[in-house]
């Protein structure tokens, strides 16, 4: 009886322990200080972002050796583009590459073409990049036609 109960005291133990392993890559808990979208944009010039990328409704300078097609960011989407969802793309570009662009466009050897600015940009840079981009997001409700059949 007691070796049972021991047993399951062990085996109860792991599994708690074993849940806390899987929280470690959590959000919870996780926040940075507000950006400012003015120094936001003058960041995402300075690193020449508008080389690749394009932000519906913003005018930025032409690059001479920039060539198209750009990877558009803002504009109508169907969901809200979380902070998280930036962060992760500013800081992680191969994390999620970018739908509706021919793979070459995007990716060389299966990652994303976009360089890695982790060991260049700083943290305030980076915050103040997603503030620059996440108000260019316009969240619709997309509007469907149920055909009614007689």
């Amino acid at each position: 009886m007691l070796r049972k109960t021991t047993t399951i005291l062990v085996l109860a133990a792991l599994a708690g322990l074993g849940a806390c392993e899987a929280d470690r890559m959590s959000e919870k808990g996780f926040s940075l200080p507000e950006g400012n979208a003015l120094n936001g944009k003058e960041a995402f010039i300075y690193m020449h972002c508008h080389e690749c990328h394009t932000i519906a409704g913003e005018e930025l300078p032409t690059l001479a050796l920039a060539d198209p097609p750009y990877i558009a960011l803002g504009g109508k989407v169907t969901r809200v583009k979380t902070y998280g969802e930036l962060v992760t793309a500013i800081i992680n570009p191969s994390h999620k590459l970018a739908k509706g662009y021919p793979v070459d466009t995007v990716t060389n050897g299966g990652l994303s073409k976009m360089p890695l600015y982790n060991g260049y940009m700083t943290v305030q840079e980076l915050i103040d990049i997603v503030a620059f981009l996440q108000p260019h997001y316009d969240v619709y409700v997309p509007q469907y036609e149920y055909r009614i059949y007689p």
